[in-house]
């Protein structure tokens, strides 16, 4: 053997058959320029288009040319060939590598028709695998000649091939050539198509149509439409899209590389090429052709947005997640800022594709109900409140989520109009409401721009025409009650005025102003709050407050004035009683803005250094509330003793309370030991009876906020007490609680008792109860606590739970009182026993409509408490049941459905909120049967978790998740790894052990039951999918489980693969060409 120029040359006298000398260089193969062109065939130009190749590659392309000449001058059929070509090529050579199927068209497109030997060739290639797709649209899209009718004919011909049957089982990176490749031939096309319909709109044009001209541009548009009809290419081509736009950024931070192989055309060519032709068509008379092309631009233009199409569901009215999300909202969260309300809001609509105006709808329809049901008070303005004040402004924030204002504004519209036909629901707000409530309603939308005066006019018309046959009120009763609904939008700018007036004015000049300078002008500010306390004022301007998100502002207030008073110096005995009843008018007042609204409204974010106002202290050490145990040794109640001493002599020998220079906020601490001593000396024997009671009277006589410390102390002492030990203080709390035996000699004395009394009832409830004991508490005609002691006695708490589901289920929506047992019930039985009974009773369902309306309602009550649900439904429950064979059967269909797509909505609910604040109520809630989710899930990544010991530990299930080509792929990287996502989050701790087993399970060898969860969960993540969402939970699935999913037929859609891949990362969209390009 010798060898030559790099070309090796053997005895076998191969290039001496062809008639050709080993030592020529392709340049001079064909010396005779004439011969040349007389066979057809045109001296090859080197390949400048393409990176230069290595010396040897060169030869080899030198060969490959000559051997396609040999094969035409002696007249090969195509299999003769293909034979002889991997004969002379017998190394496994890659015909890609030498570009065969650029060279093959090269050749046969020299003249002004193709040369159809040549093209037989390449058909053969094609048909035969010998070339891949993506280099023969690669070498198509190069060519550039379109006056050349016979030769664009021909390529359109190849590409009816193959191109609604694109595939590619190599490597990744060969994938995405076939996704940049489809993109240059796609831009391709549509120059053709363009210049088809210019050559055949100049022809008509000049009265000398060319001939077959249309006949090309209808092989244009076909070819287009057979193209673009491929769901298979249209996601190849968002991939492409999104690989170009990549390489883009990535170029323009300075990070620029090459493309392989060949340029691919930009998206942006690809769109001015889509316009150039509208325009060219919009001149054409043929509306079949403009049909075809308008259908292929919209194709194109979807090819962006795949993911973002959603059916809605046009055949269902009643949503019950909205419902009950608004109630829950409504009667445990009215002081919640309205953002997170919105994001729940808008990612129930997602998942459940409901349309915009019966969205609208079903919120108005909660507020009815939640209105109508609410019990008489404090609850009843809370609503009202909600409905007018604070649903308004989450609309107005829903109205930037949508397309447009017009639009949105009829979608408002329409509600309304869907609302009317409501008519007994609407009568029954009205009498509950003692007005015209729609009224109201569409006032107040027109005000936030949520509605149009003539929409506004139009309703009012028609609901006035409804009124006219409803049943009449009784004229009598409610004529002189003014109607809530007035009040509360009458309050709302009250408080703003409030808010805004500034400390430097004169408290006359603004009388409502808290931040006055107090010493001014005291008797005035007393008078104001006097005039607070009476009736529902208070109520009211806490309810607006809280629904405007202006409750801690106002409370602010409050505390300030209240810090103000604890001190006295040189006062007269008048200023020293207004001092006093300011100390506790604000003092009540804080105490029940607490107790109604939580003492998360109360506090100030922590600020080093700053001193904490005496109100605060003392509601955080000494005010009982739920969840809460104090302890009644603890040091704030056990203040300097010789202050304790004279407070004791002060309520024991003074017919009435001494105020003048009286450091109240002292008294306020010292009370709880002065309440000792006498309790110690009334049980020795030492007091009286009658000395008790002048004591008490002494206490609450004067100033009602030293009975409610002395109270908050007793309900602490009585805890620690024995059966036999808790007569006496229960007997003085029923003394503090009780009527005034002696003259009150203060102003507003009645309005402050009703008010203490309130506090004194919601302190004492949680003790009496535990006590059984009866206090009776002074009547202010209503219930003051409308949803407390909800659960029956002496039945068991699982048999209530089980109940209450089962008549909510029955009933279709969750009301107030149901949310407020669930609370009561998660609260006791803790978040596992909580959530794994109700999961339980989901389980059990076997109708597929119970099913459903049993993950729509469960959705909405986990809500009460999402994030820690959501982690004992994903870390404890699920691999519980995916684990356990003997657990399998319960997850057959329609349950086992059901509970991937409830799965599947938690998940996504917490994923996409557990960043923010949680709800004001479930802040108050103390967890304490959640494992540690870190120790759960071990960091190290080496160490499996207790999770991952659950699964089988055959050597080979470690390797069967990734395909041979994929071996060096760890099984568990994913997305979020890609993404630097924090594992200390047991959220995405739980979700990333989540995927890792799913991924186990579809690459195991036994399939059953939880392998259809498996793709029942992923279907539903798929179908929740918001477009342009980064960072969802699917970025916790190892990237090897895609190869494992679209082995499952159901997952086996190019759709499916984009959903669930991540495809803002460069390994995310080569896993997804790889899966899409094989199927």
């Amino acid at each position: 053997m010798k060898r030559k120029q790099g070309i090796t040359v053997s005895g076998c006298g191969r290039w001496r058959k062809w008639g050709c000398c080993p030592d020529l260089e392709w340049p001079c193969l064909l010396r005779d320029g004439a011969r040349a062109e007389g066979l057809g065939l045109s001296r090859l130009p080197a390949a400048r288009h393409r990176p230069p190749l290595p010396e040897r590659a060169i030869m080899k392309v030198v060969n490959l040319k000559q051997a396609i000449l040999q094969a035409w001058k002696e007249r090969w059929s195509d299999y003769q060939w293909a034979i002889n070509m991997k004969k002379f090529f017998p190394k496994g050579a890659t015909w890609d590598i030498l570009n065969l199927a650029e060279a093959l068209l090269e050749q046969a497109m020299i003249g002004p028709s193709p040369n159809p030997l040549i093209l037989s060739y390449l058909k053969y290639a094609i048909s035969s695998q010998m070339v891949s797709y993506s280099s023969v649209l690669s070498a198509i899209s190069k060519f550039d000649d379109f006056s050349r009718d016979l030769c664009v004919q021909a390529l359109l011909d190849i590409m009816d091939m193959f191109c609604d049957r694109l595939s590619c089982h190599g490597k990744a990176e060969e994938c995405i050539g076939l996704c940049r490749a489809l993109l240059s031939a796609l831009h391709w096309l549509l120059r053709c198509t363009a210049a088809s319909a210019e050559r055949l709109q100049e022809g008509l044009e000049a009265g000398t149509p060319a001939a077959g001209g249309e006949k090309q541009l209808a092989m244009c548009l076909q070819r287009l439409e057979k193209t673009l009809g491929s769901t298979k290419n249209r996601a190849l081509l968002h991939i492409a899209k999104l690989e170009e736009a990549s390489l883009h950024t990535s170029q323009g931070l300075g990070q620029g590389g090459t493309r392989a192989n060949q340029p691919t055309a930009s998206w942006t060519a690809i769109e001015h090429s889509l316009v150039k032709l509208g325009e060219i068509l919009a001149n054409l008379s043929n509306p079949q052709l403009r049909s075809q092309a308008e259908q292929c631009g919209t194709l194109i233009r979807s090819i962006p947005m795949m993911l973002s199409v959603h059916s809605e569901q046009p055949n269902k009215t009643g949503f019950p997640t909205v419902h009950a999300l608004v109630l829950l909202e409504g009667t445990m969260n009215l002081t919640g800022e309205t953002q997170p309300l919105v994001e729940q809001l808008m990612m129930v609509k997602r998942m459940q594709h409901i349309p915009t105006p019966l969205f609208v709808l079903e919120i108005w329809k909660a507020c009815l109900v939640g209105l109508i049901e609410s019990p008489e008070g404090t609850e009843e303005l809370k609503w009202t409140a909600f409905t007018f004040l604070k649903i308004p402004q989450v609309l107005v924030k829903l109205k930037k989520y949508s397309h447009g204002d017009k639009d949105f504004t009829e979608d408002v519209n329409c509600a309304f109009e869907f609302l009317l036909k409501l008519t007994p629901l609407l009568d029954k707000a009205d009498q509950r409401c003692n007005c015209d409530f729609t009224d109201f309603l569409l006032q107040e939308c027109r005000k936030q721009g949520l509605l149009s005066e003539a929409s506004v006019n139009n309703l009012m018309t028609k609901r006035a025409a409804d009124r006219e046959h409803a049943p009449q009120q009784k004229s009598g009763e409610n004529a002189n009650i003014q109607p809530n609904p007035g009040l509360i939008l009458r309050a709302e700018p009250t408080v703003t005025n409030i808010l805004k007036c500034s400390s430097g004015l004169d408290f006359l000049s603004c009388p409502q102003t808290m931040d006055a300078d107090h010493s001014k002008s005291p008797e005035g500010l007393l008078g104001v709050l006097g005039h607070m306390l009476s009736g529902k004022s208070l109520d009211l301007l806490l309810a607006a407050a809280a629904a405007t998100g202006k409750l801690k502002s106002f409370a602010r207030k409050f505390i300030n004035l209240n810090e103000f008073t604890t001190h006295g110096s040189e006062e007269s005995t008048k200023s020293a009683s207004v001092r006093a009843l300011l100390f506790d008018i604000s003092f009540l007042m804080l105490c029940h803005v607490a107790q109604t609204y939580g003492s998360e409204v109360i506090l100030s974010e922590s600020s080093t250094g700053a001193e904490v106002p005496f109100f605060e202290t003392w509601i955080q050490t000494c005010m009982p509330e739920e969840g809460k145990i104090l302890n009644p040794d603890h040091p704030c109640f056990r203040p300097d003793s010789t202050k304790v001493e004279s407070l004791v002599a002060l309520l024991n020998n003074s017919s009435e309370m001494k105020l003048v220079q009286m450091n109240w906020h002292e008294a306020c601490l010292s009370i709880s030991a002065a309440i000792l001593e006498i309790l110690n000396a009334w049980e020795n024997g030492v007091l009286a009876f009658e000395s008790i009671q002048k004591i008490t009277d002494n206490i609450k006589g004067k100033v009602c906020s030293l009975a409610v410390c002395a109270v908050a102390w007793l309900v602490a002492h009585v805890r620690m007490l024995g059966l036999d030990e808790r007569e006496k203080s229960l007997q003085m709390i029923r003394q503090l609680a009780g009527p005034l035996y002696s003259e009150n000699t203060l102003q507003f004395y009645n309005e402050r008792v009703v008010i203490m009394s309130s506090i004194l009832e919601h302190m004492c409830a949680d003790v009496l109860q535990q006590t059984a004991t009866q206090i009776k508490f002074p009547s202010t005609g209503m219930d003051t606590m409308p949803y407390w002691n909800l659960l029956p006695p002496k039945r068991p708490i699982k048999e209530v739970l089980t109940d209450i589901f089962a008549k909510v289920l029955e009933k279709g929506w969750v009301d107030s009182r149901s949310i407020h047992i669930f609370d009561t019930l998660l609260h006791m039985g803790g978040v596992y026993w909580f959530c794994n009974n109700l999961i339980k009773e989901l389980l059990k369902e076997t109708r597929k409509e119970h099913t459903l309306r049993a993950v729509e309602l469960l959705y909405s009550i986990f809500y009460l408490d999402m994030q820690q649900v959501t982690l004992v439904l994903l870390g404890h429950i699920l691999p519980g049941l995916l684990t356990d064979s003997s657990k399998w059967h319960s997850l057959m269909d329609p349950p086992g459905t059901a509970l991937a797509k409830l799965a599947v909505w938690c998940a996504l609910s917490s994923y996409s909120s557990h960043k923010g604040q949680a709800s004001s109520h479930q802040k108050k809630r103390h967890r304490e049967d959640i494992e540690d989710y870190i120790s759960l899930f071990p960091l190290d990544d080496m160490q499996p978790s207790k999770l991952m010991r659950l699964l089988s530990s055959n050597e080979e299930d470690a390797n069967i998740l990734s395909s041979p080509a994929d071996r060096s792929m760890s099984s568990s990287l994913s997305a979020s790894q890609l993404h630097t996502v924090n594992m200390r989050d047991p959220l995405n701790r739980v979700l990333a052990n989540l995927f890792l087993l799913i991924s186990s399970i579809l690459g195991s060898r036994t399939a059953g039951p939880h392998t259809q969860f498996v793709q029942w969960f992923m279907e539903e993540c798929v179908d929740c999918l918001e477009q342009g969402s980064r960072g969802s939970i699917l970025q916790f699935m190892p990237f090897t489980t895609v190869s494992e999913l679209v082995k499952v037929s159901a997952m086996s859609s190019p759709k499916v693969v984009l959903a669930i891949t991540d495809l803002s990362l460069p390994l995310g969209r080569q896993v997804a060409a790889k899966a899409i390009a094989a199927l």
